[in-house]
């Protein structure tokens, strides 16, 4: 009787590189031989043992790995905790941009909204942080400060759970985790001695550099700080293929952003402006410095405006409660007015990215002025910045023209400024499907072009995948509606398509127009395979998943050879 046992991923690694050595197999087979949800598995903490655990509910793995910690209903308390030396779990009903700072302070995250796409997971994968989403029998309370389980079981802040991305299983109590060496070697935390010495990290290490050698297609990272670029460098990102500039406007800068958005006078704009300003110039410097040499594409400001104003209904609330009281502030009867005036029923489909740069120029004017002048500073100190600016939403090529306009003339005066010579491309994203149809016609006036294959997905299928994910998605697997979730690996049939076609009007006007994708599917194994077929120049995923980007655009170059070759 013959017994057949799958390798683990550290055998895979291991044996393939064994095989090499032996001479037995090339090192293009042994490429052939690993996959890259075989590194990500071997990238993240894990359990150390198997023993006796008290699950309190299963939800979905959003991001794998396995962490412990004290819980925190909000991002204010995650950040104290995690400063008093705690290890944080930030349990939410769902996150936001707010949640930002908790989230960078916390080991892990759960919510009870949400899928392998939303908000929490998109971010925690980025971070390279485990995360547990879609709990949809939690009832999370941040008033009350207590979450309670579908058995009635209730825990209070402070009380310690572990969460396991990789099952979405969640514990009560302490389990003890291992560290990834894998991940220690690729964040260059290892000594030469200590690579040789584990051969599990000296086969990643003999494989991954192979892969370099032999994929087409270049691979960049998703990054908006400083801190998040060095890390993706060390990861062996070859640029930056997003900053998302919305992430530079939380906490204290919000308020400045909400001044200029709401300010009537030309004084009261210009004070905004000049508030943000520096600040600007601080971020896109540090960036620059941290990728000095590699391209880093900055797109300009693009959520939706409602993010940065206040919530129309507290404030409606507060308004009539003080009306009632006798204490009604005309500052706060005047800002009702104001937010009544730009509230939008569906948000995402409103007044954000280009559309927001059109309608409040003085936005998108302070940031291509900010990212000029970061580069004329890095060329003044003789570093070598290659910024590149890229407009979102664009619909049509009328809304990118005036943009792109504008642009040069604030790039040219910043130039001549401070004496230097200096190149910033201007291209934009393609997330609509009416960009796609017209990429021919937006080609004339963009420099290069990026899927966002993010919106690009909800605008096709209809979905937000903040919301169907966990309301139906799990019903339409099963039925075999669908065979992945749309999210996670792209739609060949019809998001792919149009890429497909935009690619191809794009390089129909211009053939050398760059082309790449910085949404969640460039990390994607599949997609990537995708991506290469199609003919896109590089993929931009999260600093986490550069190295999965990595070693499985290798094995797309090879694929396509091997199809070539037996065709």
């Amino acid at each position: 009787m013959l017994f057949r046992s799958k390798r683990t991923p550290a055998a895979a690694f291991r044996i393939a590189v064994q095989l090499v050595e032996e001479g037995l197999i090339s090192q293009t087979e042994a490429l052939q031989r690993v996959s890259s949800s075989q590194l990500m598995n071997l990238m993240f903490p894990r359990f150390v043992t198997d023993g006796e655990r008290d699950v309190l509910t299963t939800a979905i793995a959003a991001s794998p790995g396995a962490a412990v910690g004290h819980i925190a209903f909000t991002a204010e308390r995650a950040v104290e905790l995690a400063a008093s030396g705690m290890k944080v779990i930030l349990v939410r009903k769902e996150t936001n941009p707010d949640d930002l700072a908790g989230m960078v302070a916390s080991v892990g995250i759960l919510t009870s909204r949400g899928g392998k796409t939303s908000h929490a997971a998109v971010v925690a994968r980025g971070m390279g942080k485990t995360a547990v989403c879609g709990a949809d029998e939690l009832l999370v309370d941040a008033h009350t400060r207590i979450a309670t389980f579908a058995n009635g079981r209730t825990l209070n802040e402070g009380d310690v759970i572990s969460i396991d991305g990789t099952t979405g299983e969640v514990f009560a109590g302490e389990i003890a985790v291992t560290a990834s060496a894998v991940t220690q070697y690729f964040n260059g935390e290892l000594a030469p001695q200590e690579i040789m010495a584990d051969p599990l990290v000296r086969a990643v290490d003999h494989l991954i550099f192979h892969a370099d050698s032999v994929r087409r297609m270049r691979v960049r990272a998703n990054a908006d700080t400083a801190e998040d670029a060095a890390r993706a460098r060390r990861m062996g990102a070859e640029g930056i293929g997003l900053a998302r500039t919305e992430h530079m406007f939380l906490g204290a800068r919000r308020e400045l952003v909400e001044r200029l958005i709401l300010s009537e006078t030309e004084t009261e704009t210009r004070h905004a402006l000049d508030a943000l300003l520096p600040l600007q110039i601080q971020d896109f410097t540090d960036i620059l410095e941290a990728m000095d040499g590699l391209p880093v594409i900055i797109r300009l400001i693009d959520p939706p405006l409602h993010e940065f104003l206040p919530d129309y209904t507290a404030l409606a609330v507060k308004v009539a409660v003080a009306e009632a009281r006798g204490e009604s502030s005309d500052a706060d009867t005047k800002l009702l007015a104001a937010v009544g005036r730009m509230h939008e029923s569906n948000p995402m489909l409103g007044l954000r990215g280009v559309r927001l740069g059109i309608m409040f120029p003085g936005l998108f004017a302070l940031q291509v002025r900010a990212i000029a002048e970061a580069t004329a500073v890095r060329l003044l100190e003789k570093g070598d910045p290659h910024a590149e600016i890229m407009v979102p939403l664009v619909a049509t090529v009328a809304e990118l023209e005036p943009v792109r306009r504008e642009a040069e003339e604030i790039i040219a005066s910043v130039a001549a400024k401070y004496g230097v010579e200096m190149h910033i491309p201007i291209g934009t994203m393609i997330e609509l499907p009416r960009a796609a149809l017209t990429a021919q016609r937006i080609a004339r006036a963009a420099d290069f072009f990026s899927f966002g294959t993010n919106d690009l997905t909800q605008t096709t299928w209809g979905f937000s995948r903040d919301d169907v994910e966990a309301a139906f998605f799990s019903d339409y697997l099963e039925r075999g509606i669908f065979g992945s979730s749309p999210f996670e690996t792209i739609d060949p049939y019809g998001v792919g398509e149009l890429v497909r076609l935009a690619a191809a009007k794009g390089r129909s006007i211009k053939p050398d127009l760059p082309l790449g994708v910085c949404g969640e599917h460039g990390g994607d194994p599949r997609s990537i395979h995708f991506f290469d077929e199609v003919g896109l120049d590089y993929v931009s995923a999260s600093p986490f998943r550069v190295t999965i980007a990595r070693l499985e655009a290798a094995r797309a170059t090879l694929a396509a050879g091997t199809q070539s070759s037996t065709a």
